[in-house]
């Protein structure tokens, strides 16, 4: 098994170099800093009314939205975070007697994306619930696709339409202009021959997505990722595709993304997260891989990861993902060419194992689910943690604390802030956490400075200790 990187304290980016202040007691990560990962409280469910996934509201109250499967939508009060307490349950019956799968908001609606997509018992369904009040929440209106077993597996929007994933039955465009009134617009089930001439139909399903403008990034499971243009929402149209040429003749599973221009993050599985520049959609190029466990080479039910949702933090260039009995783990994508995993919470030998993700503000919920495979997992529920984030309540650092040059570094480097003094302490470590063998600093007036001739070119994590705080950030070498 791979030895993870054991933590890394969340940078914050001043131009160059990054910089947070933590406790002298928390431990240096091996190439990124420690997230100070706390479980503060569980939300348990039962196998018979899972929660799949959850979303804290993004009107910044102080209340989850929960995929509880059987059980419907719930909805719980954070203002005590650990003790959650469940203030609204929009029950299944109210939803067409639906399995709620997923979610996702826009202002003041919930979108539900419905129907069991674990098995073929019921049909794709979305219901928008008005959130406005979520102590009163309601639904304002539901929508079934008949003839569509297979459940949906995803739902996006904006203010005036609404995509679905319908799994094998790929992605409807419903017109959500009136909240209380749903429309049929279109659907448009992108070509199964690729990236495998006459596969089994049963494998591709439209079961994640990024919503950008026009464009649609979708994850097609065994199909890769499509984009498609909806700027015509009545003839959507592909206007690229990519799948790994690596996973052809092997499972594969394409499961969620997300977008960041220009590239997509896309969570594939027990192969772990692809990066892909799709700068020219019409030509997208791998640009780097996180596969920690040689997929797909190993075989996809022994492997201790299962990427399924995602989470990109763009100001740590930092992805957090759920994945299966290994839980979380967190992936810093500072360089697209090389990710690297850098901290993770939980572990692979617990018995438990998940489904979703879901990052707020200094706040993660991990939602876990009942399975025998590809993982076992006997416990279904939500844990919330609390974490470090590079912002925190959106105070930044003052960028005048610490200077770092010259960045690029060649033969010598100098630290320099009032912050500094002659008892400070500095270690330098490659991108795998191995401490560099370097001579003593020379302080002199408020600085550091070192030799580093001796390192090669890449990318280098520094830490000094001063009385009871760290500073730490990163530097490269040209």
């Amino acid at each position: 098994m791979l030895q993870m990187k054991r933590s890394k304290k969340n940078l914050h980016l001043f131009s160059t170099f990054f910089i947070l202040f933590l406790n002298i007691n928390n431990s240096l990560g091996q190439g990124c800093e420690a997230q100070n990962f706390k479980e503060r409280s569980d939300i348990s469910s039962t196998c018979n009314e899972m929660v799949v996934t959850m979303l804290h509201d993004r009107n910044e109250k102080e209340v989850l939205y929960v995929a509880n499967k059987e059980a419907g939508l719930k909805i719980y009060d954070l203002q005590n975070i650990n003790a959650p307490k469940l203030m609204q349950t929009i029950p299944s019956d109210s939803l067409g007697g639906m399995d709620v799968m997923n979610l996702s908001q826009n202002k003041n609606y919930v979108f539900l994306a419905l129907g069991n997509h674990f098995n073929e018992t019921q049909n794709a369904g979305m219901a928008i619930i008005d959130v406005s009040d979520p102590q009163k929440a309601f639904v304002s209106s539901f929508w079934e696709y008949q003839n569509s077993p297979g459940g949906a597996g995803i739902v996006e929007s904006d203010d005036d339409y609404a995509y679905l994933g319908a799994m094998k039955h790929g992605m409807v465009i419903l017109d959500i202009k009136d909240k209380r009134n749903i429309k049929f617009v279109s659907v448009i089930v992108p070509d199964i021959n690729y990236p495998t001439p006459n596969p089994n139909p049963n494998l591709y399903n439209a079961r994640g997505m990024e919503l950008d403008g026009n464009l649609v990034y979708l994850c097609y499971d065994a199909g890769g990722i499509r984009i498609i243009n909806v700027s015509d929402k009545n003839n959507p149209v592909e206007t690229g595709r990519y799948s790994n040429p690596a996973l052809n003749g092997k499972p594969r599973a394409y499961n969620n993304v997300v977008y960041n221009h220009p590239l997509l993050y896309v969570a594939v599985d027990y192969c772990g997260l692809e990066i892909l520049d799709i700068t020219d959609t019409s030509n997208i190029v791998l640009k780097g891989t996180w596969n920690p466990y040689n997929c797909p080479a190993n075989n996809w039910f022994s492997s201790p990861v299962h990427a399924n949702e995602i989470h990109l933090n763009k100001d740590c260039d930092l992805i957090y993902t759920s994945v299966g009995k290994s839980d979380m783990m967190v992936i810093d994508v500072s360089d697209p060419a090389k990710p690297d995993s850098c901290s993770n919470f939980g572990g692979a030998d617990n018995s438990i194992g998940t489904w979703g993700i879901d990052v707020f503000e200094d706040k993660i919920f991990l939602s876990y689910i009942c399975a025998l495979i590809p993982f076992q997992s006997n416990w279904t529920g939500v844990k919330i943690l609390n974490y470090s984030p590079c912002k925190l309540n959106g105070l930044a650092i003052p960028d005048n604390v610490l200077k770092v040059f010259p960045n690029p570094a060649v033969n010598q480097i100098k630290f320099e802030g009032d912050w500094i003094q002659g008892t400070s302490e500095i270690e330098i470590l490659d991108s795998k956490g191995l401490k560099m063998k370097l001579g003593q600093a020379i302080y002199s007036d408020r600085s550091l400075q070192m030799n580093i001739s001796t390192l090669n070119s890449g990318l280098y994590f520094f830490r000094i200790k001063q009385n009871s705080k760290i500073l730490s950030g990163k530097f490269k070498v040209d």
